[in-house]
């Protein structure tokens, strides 16, 4: 029997509370240095990130590490919809849901993104995701001209068997776990 999202969401919230902030630190690193290492990455202009919740592979240093030979964006939430903005060190600020935000006047458009790595409660080896529950990402994914390749970063404790993929639910192209 399939487990819902939302029991999937329960589990792989309490084996991430489960974890030590050394073993988050330590996985976080594997994981980031994963990335940075990718041929995608590699090859990208502009990757889109994201600014770590205490829960989630902590992003701040590959941020940091890619910003200065890539254009890094970071996404900020209004209303119903995300957008991405440049980043700027200095134009982080608290926003939407307690995440950080750039605060820039122009967000740029979904076609410029080479790379995005996605954060997510859980995910499965083959890139299924099951996010926070608003949909946020699958519909920012969902966007026209959106082409970047995505790619899934999440603790290995945060893998689930399989999770029920709905019709507008977007699958990532590769997954990178730690």
């Amino acid at each position: 029997m399939t487990k819902s999202k939302s029991d999937i969401r329960r589990a792989a919230k309490s084996a991430v509370k489960a974890l030590t902030a050394q073993q988050k630190a330590d996985k976080s690193t594997l994981i980031l240095s994963r990335i940075a290492s990718s041929e995608s990455i590699k090859s990208a202009k502009t990757v889109a990130l994201y600014a770590s919740l205490s829960d989630e592979v902590q992003s701040f240093e590959l941020i940091e590490l890619l910003s200065q030979t890539k254009r890094v964006v970071l996404p900020r939430v209004a209303g119903d919809d995300m957008d991405f903005y440049p980043y700027t060190p200095s134009s982080l600020k608290v926003g939407a849901f307690g995440i950080e935000e750039p605060q820039g006047s122009e967000p740029i458009s979904p076609d410029e993104i080479d790379v995005i790595v996605v954060p997510g409660v859980a995910f499965t080896t083959d890139g299924k995701r099951c996010g926070r529950g608003k949909g946020y990402y699958d519909k920012y994914l969902s966007r026209s001209g959106f082409r970047a390749i995505k790619i899934g970063v999440c603790y290995a404790e945060q893998l689930a068997e399989d999770i029920p993929n709905e019709p507008h639910d977007i699958v990532m192209d590769y997954m990178i776990y730690g």
